[in-house]
């Protein structure tokens, strides 16, 4: 039987722009046939990433870069000079399945894309690396061509110790899919649960030199401003959605009990963190309203649904108690409909919402959430896996 625990956010953000498109508009999707506001999955992932770094869990965090050469060389110690380091991580990364190219504004080689790489699997590679050297008797030559010889060691630093954030988000090399990871996380769209449109702020920006001089008695000044431009942004009560699998979770980890750490590190960055798209402009900085975490041993159950129909706003309530109140009637919809309901459901709410939210299950402050929703999802699942 395999547990799945979902997420689900309503979050209000106030006027901002914190995920755009290459234009510089806020994203935005069409559902339920009208425009909404939309925060890409990827964008929430990061920083939910970020946020990671504020958890305990935060050395056991990857890194994702194109510098996994300069990762292992920085491993394999002060004893051999940078150079050779330098060469025999070259080898052991190209030996281990990634492709390289020179970078040439930097003159090194870095991977010809973006690798999510553990602090454990790039201390394994330089162990790999540092074992060939002495094997060779210190000759880098020798140790290169047997790093080059002798591939599955490498393989295999890679293939194991996975971070926290990799098993979770996951890892794919199309070079050789022997190094991908399964996501066991999936994280869906935001999605206004409104209609959403785009607006612009015209801003001017005053040069202070020419203000002075202009309030100066010492003759005319450009009265002009410095700076003149437009800045596009939008407001939204957003639907969030997340889903862990947490039986392949331990499998990436290896552990249950790193499991449980990574699920309590995840729901808590989940829910507290935000895009920094545009923040020092319109400090955005918002909580969620409403969080229901249910454990699943179905499939996971995405509630967006509830909003194909746009919810209207009340007069005197905006758009979010409404909301609250349509995600209920959804959650009970479908357990009604399915007959299967989650196995245990926590809740969040803020004022009013926390009260709607009671009839779906344990109402609990955040600071507890986490804990209880990781302790029980890993209890839920098969034996610890060895």
């Amino acid at each position: 039987m395999t547990s799945y625990l979902d997420v689900h956010i309503l979050q209000s953000v106030p006027p901002s722009c914190i995920n755009r498109d290459d234009t510089g508009s806020p994203k935005s999707a069409v559902y339920g046939g009208v425009r909404r506001a939309r925060v890409s999955s990827q964008a929430w992932k990061r920083a939910t990433r970020r946020a990671f770094n504020a958890e305990p869990i935060d050395a056991n965090i990857g890194v994702r870069t194109l510098e996994v050469v300069r990762m292992v060389a920085d491993e394999i110690g002060e004893e051999t000079s940078p150079e050779d380091a330098t060469a025999l991580a070259e080898a052991v990364v190209l030996a281990a399945g990634l492709k390289l190219e020179k970078n040439p504004k930097t003159n090194r080689q870095e991977t010809k894309y973006l690798v999510l790489v553990s602090r454990q699997q790039a201390a394994t590679l330089a162990r790999v690396a540092t074992d060939a050297l002495i094997s060779a008797g210190g000759a880098v030559a020798a140790a290169k061509a047997d790093i080059g010889k002798s591939r599955k060691a490498a393989k295999e630093a890679l293939a194991q110790g996975n971070s926290i954030d990799l098993a979770l988000f996951g890892r794919m090399v199309a070079d050789d899919t022997d190094l991908n990871v399964d996501a066991s996380c999936q994280v869906a769209h935001a999605i206004s649960v409104h209609p959403a449109d785009s607006e612009f702020d015209y801003f001017t920006a005053v040069d202070d030199i020419k203000e002075q001089a202009r309030n100066a008695d010492d003759g005319p000044a450009d009265a002009g401003a410095g700076m003149i431009g437009t800045v596009e942004f939008t407001s939204a009560t957003l639907y969030r959605y997340a889903t862990i699998n947490v039986d392949l979770l331990a499998t990436n980890l290896g552990d249950r009990l790193m499991a449980q750490r990574a699920i309590e590190g995840f729901v808590r960055s989940f829910a507290r963190s935000m895009p920094t798209g545009k923040a020092n402009t319109f400090a955005n900085h918002t909580l969620p309203e409403a969080v229901v975490v249910c454990l699943r041993d179905d499939q996971p159950v995405s509630y967006v649904g509830a909003f194909e129909k746009p919810v209207t706003a009340a007069n005197d309530s905006g758009y979010l108690a409404p909301a609250v109140r349509q995600l209920v009637t959804m959650a009970h919809d479908i357990d009604s409909a399915y007959g299967t309901p989650a196995r245990a459901v926590w809740t969040v709410g803020v004022g009013a919402a926390g009260e709607a939210l009671e009839s779906l299950g344990t109402r609990l402050a955040f600071v507890d959430l986490p804990a209880a929703a990781a302790a029980a999802a890993v209890n839920l699942g098969p034996e610890p896996v060895a």
